[in-house]
């Protein structure tokens, strides 16, 4: 983990095409500023870990789980379905 302190204003950037600025510090957290491509999909770590939980405890229903990921990345594209590749494989 590289860990950096940044002064409000002050920012970084990832990989060229990703910027985080400090946009003001308080005495509970921080505000960050994300500048990012539009087909980079950003995601606060505890909705990632809610829906890894969820995953964890669902069916396997990939109907649900697209659902799931409708509500949380709105216009994000749907990764493939295995089982209706495998289904359509099959018939």
């Amino acid at each position: 983990m590289l860990i950096l302190g940044r002064r409000v204003g002050e920012s970084i950037v990832i990989d060229g095409g990703i910027t985080v600025t400090v946009l003001a510090c308080e005495r509970g957290g921080v505000r960050l500023g994300i500048q990012a491509p539009s087909e980079i999909t950003i995601l606060r770590g505890e909705i990632v870990r809610q829906v890894e939980e969820s995953n964890r405890r669902a069916p396997a229903d990939p109907a649900a789980a697209r659902a799931l990921m409708a509500r949380l990345a709105p216009g994000a594209e749907p990764a493939p379905d295995a089982t209706q590749s495998a289904r359509k494989d099959a018939a």
